[in-house]
């Protein structure tokens, strides 16, 4: 009973965030040119749930996302803080809090070009480099910018986030993990200055980057490690193939809150084969379970 009464509060977590945080209506656009957008929603929980901290629009634990909306541009993007600067006394959220709302506000105040997200990323980072008050730690981080004129998808993806796009049922384009090795993902630092050299921090410039022509009613499912780790290829793309098309912003809430507790049920099964445990037996290292980490869906599609 306990178990169950637990579960029925992250869900109620999980779904404040997301449905706080839905697109606009593709009605609202009925008298304008029909350019693509995204239509998406929001779901997510902290690894760890606690009653005494209330979702924050933006966050899921150390996890942190965005939407914004440029002239020609639509873009989302999300960060995951990497856990071990707590050890340091360094709130890992911060980090990948501030990368992802300074993204906001650029792409909001028009100064990011549709095929440059790299440079929105490195952007991001070198306004947190020269913040007064240092913001330390470290994060992966992903950004999907749609350019409208063009009906383009561009990417800029550094560390073990990432993104998959379906289209009649297949993942027709995803990103590539960046690992330096096992479990030691790419990722953006700003360490305290008696660990400057010691701790991994990689260029902005590193980043994988793609771009590809999009269609009405793809899907694009963007997320964190916590999703990638612990659910299968094969379970995601049977969720994503059911809301191709779907401009129903209820339907595609409903699609995000079930790969977010997808994830979050596997995560805690400590008998079951995960992506995660899988790569660890690759690596020589004799696991199996799931990987109980934060975990963000961000999912769209494109309405046209």
């Amino acid at each position: 009973m306990q178990q169950i009464v637990t579960t029925g509060r992250l869900i109620s977590r999980a779904l404040w965030n997301g449905f706080t945080n839905l697109a606009p209506s593709n009605s609202e656009h009925v008298n304008k040119k029909r350019e693509p957008s995204f239509l998406y929603a929001v779901c997510g929980f902290p690894k760890e749930s606690s009653r005494k901290h209330p979702p924050v629009k933006g966050k899921f634990g150390d996890d942190a996302w965005f939407s914004a909306k440029g002239k020609a541009i639509d873009v989302l993007g999300v960060a995951d803080g990497v856990g071990g600067w707590r050890h340091y006394g360094i709130d890992p959220g911060e980090f990948s809090s501030f990368l992802m709302t300074t993204c906001e506000r650029l792409v909001s105040l028009g100064k990011v070009k549709p095929n440059e997200p790299n440079k929105l990323l490195a952007q991001s980072y070198y306004e947190l480099l020269e913040n007064k008050q240092p913001i330390l730690g470290s994060s992966t981080a992903c950004v999907v910018v749609l350019n409208k004129e063009t009906s383009s998808i561009y990417t800029a993806n550094i560390g073990d986030s990432g993104f998959m796009v379906v289209r009649g049922g297949h993942v027709v384009h995803r990103s590539e993990e960046q690992q330096h090795y096992f479990n030691t993902p790419y990722q953006l630092s700003v360490p305290p200055p008696a660990h400057n050299g010691q701790v991994l921090s990689d260029s902005p410039d590193s980043a994988d980057t793609s771009d590809f022509a999009v269609e009405n009613g793809d899907v694009i499912l963007l997320a964190t490690d916590g999703v990638f780790d612990n659910v299968p290829d094969h379970l995601l793309l049977k969720e994503l193939s059911q809301v191709e098309g779907v401009r129903d912003p209820t339907k595609l809430q409903c699609a995000a809150n079930t790969i977010a507790w997808m994830a979050r049920i596997l995560a805690f099964d400590r008998s079951f084969l995960s992506p995660f445990a899988l790569s660890a037996q690759a690596n020589g290292i004799n696991t199996v379970g799931g990987k109980p980490d934060d975990i963000t869906v961000l999912l769209a599609t494109i309405a046209m």
